[in-house]
Parts: C-alpha cells; structure tokens; sequence
C-alpha cells in the first residue's frame, strides 16, 4: 500500500481517529518514522475491512492497533529490533 511504516485507517468525525492521530504523529515525529492516513469511508474495500473499527493502525503493513493508540507500546514496536 505504502512505504510509511506507520499507517492510520481512520475517517472524518472520529473523535477516537483524533486522539490517535495526535499520539501517532507525536511518537513518529520523536523518532522521525513515515506514517500516512487513509480515510475508509473513501475506498469501499478498506471500509469494509476497516469501517467498523476505526482508528486501526498498522506497523510494517501489520495490524498494531485498533480502536485507539497507547504511545509507550507504538514507540516499542518501531524501535524493536
């Protein structure tokens, strides 16, 4: 899809699509790792596959998180080794 590492699915409106955004754009700014936003609702595949449980986060193309983003755990899955 990509070459960020990081990738948001979220939509418009999401009060939970904000919280993660602003703590995706938080820990990837600290350690200056690409990331990238999909809207769902744009794309009818990725709202199928995603629609219903937005904010989901993928790192190196696999889904990290889903319904939100807990920083400490984001920041140690993109400094792991």
């Amino acid at each position: 899809m990509t070459n960020a590492r990081v990738v948001l699915m979220s939509r418009a409106s999401c009060h939970a699509c904000d919280a993660a955004r602003d703590g995706i754009r938080r820990v990837c700014g600290e350690l200056a790792v690409r990331w990238i936003e999909h809207d769902v609702d744009g794309d009818p595949e990725l709202r199928a596959e995603y629609g219903d449980r937005v904010p989901v986060v993928l790192v190196d193309g696999a889904e990290h998180a889903c319904w939100g983003v807990e920083e400490s755990r984001l920041r140690q899955a993109l400094t792991a080794s």
